[in-house]
């Protein structure tokens, strides 16, 4: 199993239907790419709209912070943040209408407006959206594994008193997984358990957890589940938890060529210090950055390893 230091990002998955991980990183979320020029008008103005919405949402939050940090704001504070807030509840409005859109009419999006998709999920999914998105993203919804879950339950698994002790270090300040007796550390444990016997090679490693309580944040244990058994299989997770980590070993070379061609400079100080890449990147990919980043931001993270 995995060190328990280590956390977070990912391995994007070997296939060729997904983009590779620096196609991703490369791009950041808030920022048009080479695609934009392939869209129509219509669908420019409607990411020139999202780009509008997250300026504001990020006014709105300044505005706020402002406002509850310091005693000298004058009424036209509250009159801009109003105004915001109202401009956000129009933009709000358009961008439910469109992802319950999307939703209903998702195998024409993903065969013919897969750039636009592309676009809108790399400006982040809705919150409300996130598990049905998640679900179509990974193809889980219809998932066999799923009629077996209740079964796997009743069964016992070898790796039960590792995953039991693990749990309270799973998102222990989150309010969801906190408490012995908590729902989120009983269904948590139940997923583990679950996947644990369905892949006896990998079994329970240390990291996976962590994905694993992110989709329960968001859905079901049992469609959890099945986009867990997703992640791993098809995704190609269970790669870097098998016992060998070889495949964790040949991210962590990846990486440090890239490392070496983008930031030459800092590659040269981290070897004068002996600062190994396995030092610190190991858990990014174990836990695709959900033990280094806030969770907002790896949440953002994991909707555009979940596309590409």
């Amino acid at each position: 199993a995995a060190p328990a230091a280590m956390a977070s990002p990912a391995a994007s998955p070997d296939s060729s239907s997904h983009e590779g991980p620096a196609s991703a990183a490369s791009a950041p979320a808030g920022s048009p790419t080479s695609d934009s020029e392939n869209l129509s008008p219509d669908e420019l103005e409607l990411l020139a709209k999202l780009e509008e919405q997250n300026r504001l949402l990020e006014a709105d939050s300044k505005s706020m912070r402002s406002m509850n940090g310091s005693r000298r704001n004058s009424g036209s504070s509250l009159v801009s943040s109003s105004s915001a807030s109202s401009n956000l509840s129009h933009l709000e409005e358009d961008t439910w209408i469109l992802w319950g859109r999307i939703v209903n009419e998702w195998d024409e999006w993903r065969k013919k407006k897969e750039k636009l998709l592309k676009e809108l999920i790399r400006k982040g999914i809705p919150h409300h959206f996130r598990a049905i998105v998640w679900q179509l993203l990974s193809s889980a919804t219809e998932l066999p594994v799923k009629q077996q879950y209740s079964e796997l339950l009743k069964m016992s698994s070898p790796c039960e008193k590792l995953i039991r002790r693990d749990i309270a270090r799973t998102y222990p300040e989150h309010e969801f997984f906190k408490g012995q007796d908590s729902l989120g550390q009983e269904v948590l444990f139940n997923v583990m358990k679950a996947y644990s016997l369905v892949d006896r090679e990998v079994g329970y490693c240390q990291g996976s957890a962590f994905i694993v309580g992110l989709l329960l944040m968001q859905m079901p244990e049992e469609e959890a589940f099945c986009v867990f058994v997703r992640l791993m299989q098809q995704y190609r997770l269970r790669e870097l938890f098998k016992p060998s980590m070889a495949e964790l070993g040949l991210c962590i070379y990846q990486f440090e060529f890239l490392l070496q061609e983008q930031l030459p400079e800092l590659n040269v100080h981290f070897r004068s210090q002996s600062f190994l890449t396995s030092m610190y990147a190991s858990s990014w990919f174990l836990t695709l950055f959900l033990t280094t980043f806030p969770l907002p931001v790896a949440t953002r993270v994991f909707d555009i390893f979940m596309y590409e």
